[in-house]
């Protein structure tokens, strides 16, 4: 493809050079081939603008960077918004894409809410996938892991080869850090769905209004004219909601909200069960009682939203209620690792905000009869402010709290523990995880229920920064599963 053609579909001037042909981008100059496009941004730890040389040796015949940069020996795209301009441009080459994409933003939530809309769309007979936290799942059920929102041409190039395979629904995760730094740019998105927002990367957003500000450009510039929002409409949550609201109706998008104060899908009654919750919810003027196989007030609202994004791309209502009816549990996401040799059950959860903490407790809460045992820890390098917050969600509403390591990464783990235990002063210290995990269950008894939040799908522990990071092999289900056994054969 032409260079020219490419700023042309991007709306970009294309100075001398536009009739080279392009055979590809990147924005690492060890993957630039003889005709790539190389994107120079300044990163928080890294400035692509001092590869420029070494790109444009290994072949790149154009570079889109800022105005003030150098740029000799190819074609210089000029621009104040580089990551921006280069996304808009890449989207033009890789190509097809899938007819019908959506993407979920919030603070949590973002991933159970891609899969369960895959999951709508698959049962409702159409070939889909969803990119996210949990990698590319594909219309077979295959994983391949990931970051929750992967660099632009990664990203692009994924949706392209999706399209090649037959796949026509894509549902994607978008994270503030995505939507600011324009991971995600240049595809027809015709839904969006919001879930909520609380406190979380305040380690690079300045403050809330800056990360709200991010979130918020999925509805401002992301999503196609005349798209659909999402937007769940809770009987508890703050404004933050309202204001989506306000931006999706000031873009002229088509405004549907659910939940208990939704106005399109309305939740009216959720009774828990022995292996779910049964709800009551009305849309189109019809009232359903729909059977969910999932545990937990956020599972419902999960599961409204990514109904919400199934309707808002075509599906009919009554294949829609009848896949919500038959969602599966989402891998991390509450997910129930092991039944302990007392009798208790072992759920495993990726919660690590305050508010995620706080939810997935209130989730397990009603199906509690004994204690309800949490452990959990907080990340290093991370916001700090949200430790202690956490330590307080944990023990406002578990009976026993044990404070362990979760990702330290470069910090003192003690440190990290000495944080949380500020919000959870009454809270047991136990160092290792594992350790902490078999102490949970080992003390469980039969009425007991232990939540073991902060994981959920990942499968190693981060241990040092920089150079001297470390992945350390941990799986939560894999090693709650392991301190039920050494439990229940009387191994200390």
């Amino acid at each position: 493809m032409k260079l020219s053609k490419i700023c042309a579909g991007a709306g970009v001037d294309c100075p001398e050079g536009g009739d080279t042909n392009v055979t590809g981008f990147a924005i690492d100059n060890r993957k630039v081939a003889p005709g790539t496009v190389f994107g120079a941004f300044q990163g928080t730890q890294v400035n692509g603008e001092d590869f420029i040389p070494a790109a444009i040796e290994a072949g790149a015949i154009a570079v889109v960077a800022r105005k003030e940069v150098k740029v000799d020996g190819a074609t210089h795209i000029a621009t104040d918004t580089p990551r921006k301009c280069f996304a808009e441009m890449a989207a033009q080459f890789f190509t097809p894409v899938p007819e019908h994409i959506v993407a979920v933003t919030g603070t949590n939530g973002k991933t159970s809410c891609v899969e369960m809309t895959r999951q709508i769309w698959r049962m409702s007979g159409e070939r889909a996938a969803s990119i996210g936290t949990l990698g590319v799942t594909t219309p077979d059920e295959s994983v391949s892991t990931g970051l929750t929102t992967p660099d632009i041409v990664t990203f692009l190039s994924n949706m392209s080869g999706l399209a090649r395979e037959g796949v026509t629904h894509v549902a994607y995760e978008a994270s503030s850090h995505g939507l600011s730094q324009y991971r995600n740019e240049g595809l027809p998105v015709m839904a969006a769905g919001f879930t909520n927002f609380s406190r979380d990367h305040l380690d690079y957003h300045a403050d809330m209004e800056d990360y709200f500000a991010a979130k918020m450009r999925l509805f401002d510039e992301v999503v196609s004219d005349g798209a659909t929002a999402v937007i769940w409409m809770g009987t508890g949550d703050s404004g933050w909601n309202k204001r989506v609201v306000e931006h999706a109706s000031k873009r002229g998008l088509n405004v549907m909200t659910v939940g208990e104060q939704g106005e399109h899908i309305r939740l009216t009654r959720r009774e828990p069960t022995q292996l779910g919750q049964s709800l009551t919810v009305e849309h189109e003027g019809t009232e359903r009682t729909i059977n969910l196989p999932l545990i937990g007030a956020y599972q419902v609202s999960n599961a409204l939203v990514s109904a919400g994004l199934a309707l808002a791309t075509g599906i009919d209502a009554s294949r829609v209620w009848d896949a919500v009816a038959r969602l599966q549990p989402v891998r991390g996401r509450l997910e129930r690792a092991v039944i302990a040799p007392s009798g208790a059950p072992v759920y495993i959860d990726y919660a690590h905000t305050p508010d995620a903490i706080e939810a997935a407790i209130a989730a397990l809460r009603p199906h509690v009869t004994g204690r309800l045992i949490t452990v959990f820890g907080a990340g290093g390098d991370r916001d700090h402010g949200k430790r202690a917050p956490m330590g307080e969600a944990a023990a406002k509403a578990s009976d026993l709290v044990i404070v362990t390591d979760d990702n330290p990464r470069g910090e003192d783990p003690a440190e990290i523990r000495r944080a949380v235990l500020e919000g959870a002063p009454q809270a047991r210290e136990v160092a290792g995880r594992r350790e902490a995990i078999h102490a949970a269950i080992a003390e469980a008894g039969r009425d007991d229920i232990v939540l073991v939040a902060g994981k959920g799908h990942e499968t190693g522990q981060i241990i040092g920064s920089g150079e001297n990071m470390r992945v350390h092999p941990f799986n939560d289900v894999e090693v709650a599963r392991e301190c039920a056994a050494a439990i229940s054969r009387g191994d200390a």
